[in-house]
């Protein structure tokens, strides 16, 4: 059950970006997270950075309602079909957002130091202005955000477990976003990314 709370649009020009803090109950909310936990299929890839492969800062899965691929620095991901987790916690934000989504990368930040640098989701198999609906579960990180252009122009905001935020508009096109690296000792924190691949 959806858990009406309070509905934050942030302001920041170029950008469409909406927060809700608690989208889900708090019930529901831990038992997704346990759920994702365990029945999703984590990898760990190696990412190309500056010429060095690494083993990438998280965990990932991508999941589908069709056999599209996504790649991004350097990775190819195949979709699984989607669990019927997934596809509870993805009709919900399809209510609220009024998108239908095809895909959706996972992502398992095992502690302070699994992160996810600066970047925009902006692969071409998004289309022209990609709408990105970012539902977190677990411990909770801070989420930044800053203009490509105007250096003076930022964004930080807490993501609270089982919050989502929508990204859509101009957002990818004109704005950067990381997780960063937290010395806090925190645990495991989940997020889904819904997107739309053509």
């Amino acid at each position: 059950m959806l858990f009406k709370n309070e509905v934050i649009p942030l302001q920041m020009p170029d950008a469409e970006v909406i927060y809700y803090p608690s989208f889900f109950s708090q019930l529901e909310t831990d038992q997704l997270y346990q759920d994702l936990l365990q029945t999703i299929a984590w990898q760990q890839d190696d990412i190309t950075l500056f010429g060095k492969t690494v083993p990438q800062p998280r965990l990932t899965a991508l999941y589908a309602n069709n056999n599209k691929p996504y790649s991004y620095s350097g990775i190819d991901m195949y979709p699984k079909h989607f669990n019927p987790t997934l596809l509870k916690i993805k009709n919900k934000v399809e209510d609220e957002t009024e998108h239908t989504f095809t895909s959706c990368l996972c992502n398992l930040y095992r502690n302070g130091q699994d992160s996810n640098g600066w970047h925009s989701d902006n692969e071409k198999e998004l289309g022209e202005r990609p709408i990105i609906a970012s539902v977190s579960f677990g411990a909770e990180r801070i989420f930044h955000f800053k203009h490509r252009r105007d250096s003076s122009l930022k964004q930080k905001l807490i993501l609270n477990h089982g919050s989502l935020l929508i990204m859509k508009g101009d957002t990818q096109k004109h704005w950067l976003h990381q997780l960063p690296k937290t010395k806090k000792d925190i645990g495991n924190r989940i997020n889904l990314t819904f997107r739309i691949i053509y």
